[in-house]
């Protein structure tokens, strides 16, 4: 008979594989809206007013949660870390958008889970066997497929693209720091509602010497971006909340399906072969990973 607490683990990990799941597609519909008007409105800008219009759609969750009591933290050093890594990896990210491919920062965007599992085992205690650890890097390799490093008369500008990775570096210390939260007791609402308040303040401040006025069209996709971001948010928060960080991680990669689908529609970045490898690669990775740690349990 299987025990009592192998049940619950093998309900969290499904919980959290498809949280993340769902904030990976919510996350690239964020994604193509930035992209729609990065080329005119500076990154910071974009950050506060994504910061912004979060807060409102968080509000009901606030409500939910107890109001203002939800607020109330014993980890106050976690949230200034949480929102400075989260910060400079946002912030990277739309920056990115604004001169590479959509796909190709997301692509980036999933050196992550390498980061992460280096960083796992040291700072969450988080042993990560070799097949997990396997199927990350097999997805890297996925990523290079898209990325091609070997091609030395490929047209990424390397700034850009060293700025972004560096972006992914904060994120992974994001993850970890919201995992080390939900293990002292915080709550999702807490955790989300810290970041999209000090973001705004942050942001705010600092994009006030290069403002730019947003033009009608404008708005509707800055809007979006907060409103479709706390969504993405809220289930990316709950996945790393619940389940290993390196058992979550690698299902982000379902989000290069869905920007490329975009990139297609929207910008014509049609992926070549390399790119159809790659993807392909990511998403065998993760499945694998689902397989391993949810489906065989269940026997």
């Amino acid at each position: 008979m299987e025990m009592p607490d192998t049940a619950e683990l093998r309900r969290n990990r499904r919980h959290a594989i498809l949280c993340i799941l769902g904030a990976s597609a919510a996350f690239a519909v964020a994604a193509a809206c930035v992209k729609s008007v990065a080329s005119r409105i500076p990154t910071v800008e974009i950050v506060f007013f994504r910061s912004l219009f979060v807060l409102p759609a968080l509000l009901p969750l606030i409500w939910h949660a107890g109001g203002w009591r939800a607020l109330r933290t014993s980890r106050p050093l976690g949230h200034v870390a949480r929102t400075a890594f989260g910060l400079i990896g946002m912030g990277s990210a739309f920056y990115g958008y604004s001169v590479l491919p959509l796909a190709t920062v997301t692509a980036l965007g999933f050196a992550m889970p390498l980061f992460l599992t280096i960083l796992s085992a040291p700072l969450l205690k988080e042993q990560v066997g070799p097949e997990r650890g396997a199927a990350v890097l097999i997805g890297l390799c996925g990523v290079l497929a898209m990325i091609r490093p070997w091609e030395t008369d490929g047209d990424l500008p390397l700034g850009p693209v060293l700025f972004v990775v560096a972006g992914v570096l904060c994120w992974a210390l994001t993850m970890i720091t919201i995992r080390r939260m939900g293990q002292a007791g915080e709550s999702n609402v807490t955790i989300v509602s810290w970041f999209a308040i000090g973001g705004a303040v942050v942001s705010g401040l600092a994009m006030l010497p290069v403002w730019v006025t947003p033009q009608g069209w404008e708005w509707p996709f800055l809007i979006a971006t907060g409103l479709v971001s706390a969504l993405a948010q809220m289930l990316m928060t709950e996945a790393y909340r619940t389940g290993e960080a390196t058992l979550v991680a690698p299902f982000e990669y379902g989000a290069i399906f869905y920007t490329t689908a975009l990139g297609v529609m929207i910008w014509e970045e049609v992926p070549d072969a390399w790119d159809a490898a790659g993807i392909a690669i990511l998403i065998a990775s993760g499945l694998y990973i689902w397989n391993r740690e949810v489906v065989r349990r269940q026997g």
